[in-house]
């Protein structure tokens, strides 16, 4: 019972926390990290020890499945020479930095180690930096890029971390037969079982008609693919990136309308409560953390500031030669026609850590070499995880939306969008007309001429778009007016269930039809 109470009161401050956040207009994980680092310090509080096995097995896992679901396979591909060096090259190359800088300050802790400190705090964190980039308007090429990074960098930075902690617990150096073999067996091992994951959930979604069931599945399917793969030694992470990717790009054709509908809600769900959690967990880690730092603060604060420096650094070192020396090429050019030098300043700005620099840092090796154990500082090594998280996040993720204005990168034309949508809807007209035509047989004329309306309807308000000379258009104003009604319909249906002339079941279903059509007119209002 002790247990279940600190679980709501959790989620409790976590919800509070978010709506603050949205309330004054604050990134949630900035605010909530910040709230947990207060409630840490206040006496009597809960303390809340975080456990890597619970972070990178039971809330990554769903994190990453929905990120890949929701991320476009054929913008991923084409952008995937900037993902896989930022993902991969970059991932490697800010491990071996930081893991020489450390080893210059810290001598006595063995270089394995310093290479492992380096995995652990090489990989951004995404989620603050595409709910940044989105809110903001930054072009969609870039939250793309920064969403690749994230799916890609979390599988790469473990990888490395389970190679150097071989070296460093091993206590010799791990030769490259040894670590081809581990990249074989994480990387090809996690991709192999994601494949077969995508297959076997892919016949099953197609299979299940209920939503309930489908949604029921969607949630098991993260831990389904990651338990096995963590069985056998492979990448957990990868598996489920390369399921939720090969499953969103085919869930068109997977699921009924119904179960994507109930899905997409479900999901926003579980992300925000998972989302909330972790950060808060975050900053609720401080206590134990300072708590447990028993070297001199002085050499704690310069290793410190040596590697969020070497960080900082080594992003920018790698990402604009990464985006300027490939346009070298002349074909690399002709594809990317939108490349300005605005974009590597602000992926290079967008470096901000999250929960799983903070798990895998838990998960570091207590002591090295068996026999001559070599004993380096581990808790100086997860402060030192812990402050990038905070300084990345305090300071890169506050100061991001004004970065980006200062830079002056323009947002997409919205109009584009437009045009596409509109020019896709007439031929989708097209096509509803041909099958209307071809299926008239003994239907009412009253009824083809409603669906034929309908049809130019949809095609007219998907040109509306397109105008903007501040008019209220037709749609706006069938949307406004229709909203009224609806709030009327209601009314009346529930003046009706409380003088008990319908039973509670008929103002249920009436309800749910009503429902599903204002989230209809509030989507053609956020469009």
């Amino acid at each position: 019972m002790h247990q279940l109470t600190e679980i709501v009161i959790l989620l409790a401050v976590a919800v509070f926390g978010a709506a603050l956040a949205r309330k004054i207009g604050v990134l949630s994980p900035i605010l909530l990290m910040i709230i947990g680092l207060g409630l840490s310090f206040l006496p009597g509080f809960p303390e809340f020890h975080l456990e890597p096995e619970l972070v990178l097995i039971g809330i990554l896992p769903p994190l990453l499945y929905v990120a890949a679901l929701q991320t476009s396979v054929p913008a991923f591909r084409f952008n995937l020479r900037p993902i896989l060096l930022l993902g991969i090259g970059l991932v490697v190359f800010t491990a071996l930095a930081v893991g020489f800088v450390v080893h210059l300050i810290l001598p006595q802790a063995p270089f394995a180690v310093c290479v492992a400190l380096g995995a652990v705090v090489a990989p951004p964190d995404a989620v603050s930096a595409t709910a940044i980039a989105r809110r903001i308007g930054l072009p969609r090429r870039i939250v793309t890029i920064l969403e690749g990074e994230s799916l890609i960098n979390d599988a790469s930075a473990l990888v490395l971390l389970r190679v150097a902690t071989a070296a460093a617990v091993g206590g010799g150096a791990v030769g490259f037969g040894e670590v081809t073999e581990q990249v074989l067996v994480s990387a090809g091992g996690g991709i192999a079982i994601g494949i077969a994951g995508a297959v076997i959930f892919g016949y099953l979604h197609k299979k299940i008609k209920d939503p309930l069931l489908d949604n029921a599945l969607s949630l098991l399917i993260p831990f389904a693919v990651v338990i096995p793969s963590e069985e056998i030694g492979a990448s957990g992470v990868v598996a489920v990136v390369v399921t939720g990717l090969a499953l969103g790009h085919r869930m068109p054709t997977l699921m009924a309308a119904g179960s994507r509908l109930q899905m997409d809600a479900f999901w926003r769900l579980i992300r925000f409560l998972l989302e909330g959690l972790v950060f808060l967990l975050v900053g609720l880690q401080l206590r134990s953390v300072i708590d447990d730092i028993s070297t001199p603060w002085g050499t704690v604060f310069a290793a410190t500031g040596a590697v969020i420096a070497t960080l900082i650094v080594t992003r920018y070192v790698w990402v604009v030669p990464g985006a300027f020396l490939p346009r070298l090429s002349a074909r690399i050019r002709s594809r990317e026609t939108t490349f300005s030098w605005r974009h590597p300043a602000i992926i290079g700005w967008a470096g901000m850590r999250g929960v799983v620099t903070l798990a895998a840092a838990l998960a570091l090796p207590s002591v090295g070499t068996g026999e001559n154990e070599a004993i380096y500082p581990r808790d100086v090594f997860i402060f030192i995880a812990f402050a990038v998280i905070v300084f990345t996040l305090m300071v890169f993720g506050l100061t991001l939306p004004v970065f980006a204005r200062a830079v002056g990168l323009p947002p997409d034309d919205p109009s584009k969008d437009f045009l596409a949508e509109a020019a896709v809807q007439q031929a989708a007209a097209r096509a509803a007309k041909a099958r209307l035509e071809d299926s008239l047989e003994g239907a009412p004329e009253s009824v083809v001429k409603r669906l034929r309306q309908q049809v130019v309807d949809r095609t007219n308000t998907a040109w509306e778009r397109l105008g903007g000379d501040g008019r209220e258009t037709p749609s706006a104003a069938y949307g406004r007016l229709r909203q009224e009604m609806i709030d009327a319909e209601r009314e009346v249906f529930r003046t009706a269930r409380d003088e008990g002339r319908i039973p509670e079941e008929v103002l249920t279903r009436a309800y749910r039809d009503l429902d599903l059509e204002e989230s209809l007119l509030q989507r053609r209002e956020d469009d």
